[in-house]
């Protein structure tokens, strides 16, 4: 199959892209993810798929990536964010729909894989890539390929605690993981809604809108955006300290706060163990769009 479906299962959007042999885009559609309901997620997903072959007039290989991790020990959907995923076999069911084999990935390893492959980090040995948005992921390239892990799991950033926390940081918000503290309750979209809040904040309500009014001279907006972009660069630091990638790629919605790429490598160097910091951040080069390039991308790399 010379087309390559890809397919991104987000909080709030479904989206879907085919990618001939050279890369080029040939269909793209984005929809409302359903919400709390497992049947009529796995309904969308395959009707998504189908409009997209009767579109390009040819079957194609799916590659798809989900918010949440496909359990090498069960074979059911863990770790999501999205949690009526949680405990189903969602690439079982997907395959008996679609009648095919299907790759199913993490969204934030899909995300690393497209910016790794032609995307911001295009040419780098180990890449970083992060999702910031209603979850907080990570996904780790390694010379052009995933690096997934035993237990799928590699790149999890999200689901540590805050590295290095003030007073007020600890022990910090209750997770849907269970615990509290995850660098996901302070980096998320909620996350920076909750900070601005906190910093005196009223009458905005979506990170979006913080972000823009922090750019525009509202006050605790500002300190919101910043306290944010101290917290990113403590949390980025822990991960340089291990893995010392040559470039973190940041995508999802809060990837767009423009100061954060200055502001960030300001402050990450006061918890590095190094002399000197060489590390890239970049602004993921596909935007919105990576994630779902890096899941059809699954099905030419020939990633697990």
């Amino acid at each position: 199959m010379s087309v390559r479906i890809g397919v991104d299962l987000g909080g709030t959007k479904i989206e879907t892209i085919a990618l001939d042999g050279t890369g080029a885009e040939r269909f793209r559609r984005r929809i409302d993810s359903p919400r709390d309901s497992y049947d009529a997620t796995v309904a969308a997903i395959v009707a998504e798929i189908d409009n997209a072959e009767r579109t390009l007039g040819e079957r194609a290989a799916v590659g798809i990536g989900i918010p949440g991790i496909n359990s090498p020990a069960t074979g059911l959907v863990k770790n999501a964010n999205s949690t009526w995923l949680i405990g189903h076999p969602l690439q079982r069911d997907l395959e008996r729909a679609l009648g095919r084999s299907v790759k199913l990935a993490n969204d934030a390893n899909c995300f690393a894989l497209s910016e790794a492959s032609d995307g911001a980090a295009a040419g780098a040995e180990v890449v970083f890539g992060v999702i910031l948005g209603t979850g907080v992921g990570g996904g780790v390239v390694v010379g052009g390929r995933v690096l997934v892990g035993p237990n799928a799991i590699a790149g999890e950033w999200g689901h540590n605690p805050l590295p290095w926390p003030e007073r007020d940081e600890y022990p910090g918000p209750g997770c849907y993981c269970g615990r509290r503290g995850c660098i996901e309750t302070f980096l998320s979209g909620s996350g920076l809604v909750k900070s601005y809040r906190e910093s005196g904040g009223r009458g905005l309500e979506t990170a979006r809108e913080i972000a823009a009014a922090s750019e525009s001279g509202d006050a605790a907006a500002e300190r919101a955006v910043d306290l944010y972009a101290r917290r990113l660069a403590k949390s980025l630091a822990s991960v340089i300290n291990i893995l010392d990638p040559d470039a973190i790629v940041l995508g999802g919605g809060l990837s767009n706060i423009v100061s954060l790429y200055a502001r960030v490598p300001q402050f990450w160097g006061a918890w590095i163990f190094s002399d000197r910091v060489d590390n890239r951040l970049l602004r993921a080069k596909h935007g919105d769009s990576s994630g779902v390039r890096g899941a059809a991308w699954l099905n030419a790399r020939g990633e697990p």
